[in-house]
């Protein structure tokens, strides 16, 4: 029910007699603040895209020093998104089975991934006699 039609109805309740001006003037303002918030949670989008400053996976995803076989992307993806780092190199190897797949795919984020920057605090400790 659109609000023109809550309203022609409060207005028949009204001539009635049923609702009282005031009780008319409660509901009508009532419909109306109603009907605002409907149109502004419509007009804005329910899940905003992140802002272009915000950290997503995409660019905060660094490949691994410390968690690496080969280029050490496995790593990198155990730290961006929590899963284990065996359980993404088993999701290679078996797609890399599917027509070479996911050799293709751990080969490109190898070219594109940066490696992770190593920690001073480690790096100090490397050095110390």
């Amino acid at each position: 029910m659109t609000m023109a039609d809550e309203l022609q109805k409060l207005q028949t309740l009204r001539d009635q007699g049923t609702l009282t001006d005031d009780e008319f003037q409660a509901a009508k303002q009532r419909i109306i603040k109603e009907d605002a918030t409907y149109y502004a949670q419509r007009e804005s989008p329910r899940s905003s895209p992140p802002a272009a400053g915000a950290p997503t996976i995409f660019n905060t995803m660094t490949r691994s020093q410390d968690d690496r076989w080969i280029g050490g992307v496995c790593g990198g993806l155990s730290v961006s998104t929590g899963i284990p780092a065996w359980a993404w190199r088993i999701l290679f190897v078996l797609t890399a089975l599917l027509h070479g797949l996911g050799l293709l795919m751990y080969i490109l984020l190898w070219i594109f991934v940066p490696l992770a920057k190593p920690d001073s605090s480690q790096s100090s400790d490397l050095f110390r006699p």
